[in-house]
């Protein structure tokens, strides 16, 4: 039997679509953190960081939402970190949080945040 040729999909993007435990107080906390909201309706946000987007839906579901994960790349985590931190020390993004940057095994320095819905953002700085 032979292997069907490969599909060549041609991208040119591709987005993540992320759910929100209070979509206004997600969207703000996006917004805090330098993306820009590009479009928005009552039940989707489309939400830029330069060439970068992902949806941010009004939609709860916390066991989903609690192992969804984005792997951004940074220049600087440990600038991410104080920024981030400062931030959320305004209390407005209710469950946010961040952690220090430390170094992973697969050779990135990360530093961890998780939204107010509980998504885990890791913020990674490729070293070497």
């Amino acid at each position: 039997m032979s292997t069907p040729s490969p599909v060549h999909l041609k991208l040119s993007d591709v987005r993540a679509f992320i759910g929100s435990k209070d979509f206004d107080i997600s969207r703000a906390f996006y917004e805090a953190l330098g993306w820009t909201t590009e479009y928005l309706d009552d039940q989707l946000a489309l939400m830029a960081n330069g060439d970068h987007r992902f949806y941010l839906q009004r939609y709860y579901q916390k066991d989903w939402l609690e192992n969804t994960m984005l792997h951004l790349t940074v220049a600087d985590a440990a600038a991410c970190h104080a920024q981030i931190a400062a931030v959320l020390a305004s209390g407005a993004y209710g469950d946010a949080r961040v952690a220090p940057p430390k170094h992973e095994d697969y050779g990135a320095r990360v530093t961890y945040v998780w939204d107010p819905a509980g998504v885990l953002l890791h913020l990674a700085e490729w070293r070497g």
